[in-house]
This record gives C-alpha cells, structure tokens and sequence, in this order.
C-alpha cells in the first residue's frame, strides 16, 4: 500500500494522491506513516463535527513551532479562547454581508484594473492574475489602500510567505532552513506598519469607520497587534480567494458548456451594467458553479489541530501530543455522500439537492464557531468577479496536465511552474 500511495503522489504531483489511497484502503481514520510525525488522519461528516465542534475545547489550533503561528503571531487565526472571541467581534463587521453593496463597486474596479493588460497578450497564467485581483480587491476593500505602486515590489515577499506556511520539511524538523523568509517578513511589515501610520495620522474621528484598518486603529490596539490582524487578512484572505478564482475559471475551460451557460446567466441579468450586490441573488448557476468549485478545489483542503488532552473518536484513542488533521478535500470527494465525486457537476447544489446532503459534509469554510469570518465577502466577491470577467472576456484553457499543489491553499499547477494556462479573447462589444 506504501507503494501505491507513494505512485499516487507521484503521479498527482502532491501527497494528496497518496492521503487518497490510504483513505480508500484504511478507511475514514487512519494514522499517518512518517518519521517523527506523530498524527492521525480524520475523514468524513463526523469527523468534521468532532474537531469543530463536539472536541473542540480540547484541540490546541496550532502545535509549537507551526510556521502559520510564528508569522502571524497573535493574529485571529491562530489565537484561542476569549482572545479569538475579542478578536471575531472586531474584525466581524467589516467582514458582514452588509457591506458587501459598497465594496461591490471596488471589487468591479480592481478587476477592471486587473484585465486592462490583458489586451493583444498570449496565454496568461491566472494563478498569477488572480492573485494580482484578490490582493487589490481585499487592500483596496478593507484596508482603503491602493497596493498599485507597491504591488511589484511585495510581490516576492508574498509569494515567499506563503511557501513557509506551505507543507514542507518543516512538519517533521522543526529547525529545516528557511532562506529568504526574514527578509521577506521585514518588507512586509514595513509596508504594513507604514499604511497604519498613515492611518492614524490622516483618519477623521469623527467619520465613521468604513474600513477594518481605520476599525482596528480606533479600537486601542497597539501597532504590533494590528500588524498581526492586517498580515493575517492580507496572506490568508487574498491566497484562499486566489485559488477559488483560478480553479473556477479553469473549470470554465475545461467545460465550456458551463463556461457558456454562466455566461448567458450574466448577459441576461446584468446586461451592460457593472456586477454589483443587486444582481448577485439572481445569478444562481454562476453561484452553484462556485459551490462545485469550493468542492472538488477546496482551498482550505486539510486542517490540522492538536491534542490537549487524550481523546476518543468513536473506537479510535488519540493520545496527548498527537496531530489530529480533518481533510476537507476527502470528505468533499467521499463517496458516501457524493455521488461521481470526481466528477463537475454545478446542479448538486440546486436547493432540492442541497437538502440532501449530511450536515458538515460540505465546508468549504469551515464550521462550528471558528468558521471563515470572511466567507460571506469571499462568496460576493468571487460572483462579483467572474460575472465580470465572463462579460468581457472568454476563456480557453491551454493543451496540458493541470495537478494539485499543496501549498498555503490547494492551488492548480502545470508544468514548469505556471498555475493554469488559459487564452483569454475580448467579447465583441462587450461592456466590461
């Protein structure tokens, strides 16, 4: 079985081949095979309720010296208890669906922004120019700063962040080298630390504050716990928006019935106009097509905690000090709950469908009380942006393998080092 999975990840470029072969043969819980890497693997609804919920209280978020941990610090995503509650209460507002109708505009603008270098080019890889259109979108949007001029010069800073907190050597010595990421995490704060400055000196008090960046400087917090809220936003929110944006679009490609449907889905219903929050409601199949996207791609694939306490998973002991990880991505493609899970099928998510399917099956997001602060921002904002993107533009996907990459998400990759190929041809008196 060693060897099978071992040819799995091969062939599939990632050890998710291998985690998909140790799922069919061991079955939902089993125990992963490496040297001092102390973990258990949980599959399927159940587990999902268990490690979000019911078991909660007694996982520790991150195990010490978790680069996620080292980078963010006291950011939201790895506290715990009443400091991550404090921390959801004031991050939470900006983040409401509520202020989605007055992002709408930007997030139109910024991909605008984005396509306007696309005229007369060849193939683009939209691994990078989505990237380049969720980090405009999430710092024009939440922290009301144009990343435009510094957008090429933090560029490899980001990209180097997130292969630390990428799986790597890392998860089994503690002490692998890490070239370059001091580096990178100094040009990073510097920027943050500047716009925060800025922020203090230039912000109104007496205007509301329609940002989480003004938010986070009025409510107390000292520069070095709004570096960590910012940072944590600025990697984990664009890189999750990013690989939704390019494994949609290369379903598109590769299934251009779909991509034609949606299409005529947007032509109908917005017409001319700019996508904005009025018109997302009516576009249900682009929506569903998101929903299967989130499903076969999840960014967030695999979550991992760590034992407080012994635990007991039905049969299954899990002692103190062990790694319990949940695998979004196999319970998504388990075919307990999903008929043809392999397969791209957008109508699963018709609402008489939906109602069929087990609770914590489908998360995407997450679930129980720590779920994605972001999600329902990150739902509008990836409609807003292929409603625009199908108005002005069409999609063919280039000759070639795309396969799963494991890195800070679950991002699509073909051969030397481009994320998914496509030829990109302007509509024809197209509005956008």
């Amino acid at each position: 079985m060693a060897l099978k999975a071992l040819r799995a990840a091969r062939h599939g470029g990632s050890i998710l081949g291998a985690l998909c072969v140790f799922h069919r043969e061991l079955g939902d819980v089993f125990r992963l095979p490496l040297p001092g890497f102390r973990a258990v693997m949980l599959v399927g609804p159940e587990a999902n309720r268990f490690v979000l919920v019911t078991g909660r209280d007694r996982l520790l978020w991150r195990p010490p010296g978790d680069p996620v941990a080292r980078l963010l610090r006291r950011g939201v995503l790895v506290t715990d208890g009443d400091e991550h509650a404090a921390l959801r209460r004031l991050l939470g507002p900006p983040l409401h669906k509520a202020r989605i109708p007055g992002y709408a505009p930007q997030v139109v603008h910024w991909t605008d922004q984005v396509t306007s270098r696309w005229k007369a080019r060849g193939p683009l890889d939209m691994l990078d120019e989505m990237r380049r259109v969720a980090l405009l979108i999430l710092t024009g949007t939440l922290f009301d700063a144009d990343l435009t001029p510094d957008l090429d010069r933090l560029w490899p800073a980001i990209l180097r962040v997130l292969r630390y907190i990428s799986p790597g050597a890392w998860m089994v010595w503690r002490g692998a080298p890490q070239p370059g990421i001091a580096a990178a995490r100094r040009t990073l704060d510097r920027w943050l630390h500047g716009i925060i400055l800025e922020r203090r000196v230039t912000q109104d008090p007496h205007a509301p504050a329609g940002d989480l960046l003004t938010g986070l400087v009025r409510s107390g917090l000292p520069d070095a716990r709004i570096r960590d809220q910012l940072l944590t936003m600025l990697i984990a929110g664009h890189d999750t928006s990013t690989a939704l944006l390019a494994w949609a679009l290369y379903l598109l490609g590769r299934h251009p019935e779909a991509q034609a449907q949606a299409r005529a889905e947007v032509d109908a219903v917005v017409g001319a106009n700019a996508p904005g929050a009025s018109h997302l409601d009516g576009l249900p199949y682009l929506g569903r097509v998101i929903d299967e996207t989130l499903r076969l791609y999840p960014p967030i694939h695999l979550g991992q905690r760590v034992a407080a306490v012994d635990l007991a998973f039905g049969n299954y002991a899990i002692p103190a000090g062990t790694r319990v990880l949940y695998s979004i991505f196999l319970t998504h493609r388990h075919p307990a709950f999903w008929p043809d899970p392999d397969a791209f099928d957008p109508d699963r998510f018709l609402p008489e469908r939906r109602r069929e399917q087990a609770p914590y099956a489908y998360l995407p997001f997450g679930g129980g009380p720590r779920n994605c602060l972001g999600m329902a921002f990150a739902q509008a904002e990836a409609k807003l942006v292929l409603a625009r993107l199908l108005q002005g533009w069409t999609f063919t996907l280039e000759p070639g393998r795309v396969s799963l990459h494991m890195g800070a998400t679950l991002e699509p990759r073909m051969g030397r080092g481009a994320g998914v190929l496509m030829r990109v041809q302007p509509r024809t008196g197209s509005p956008a």
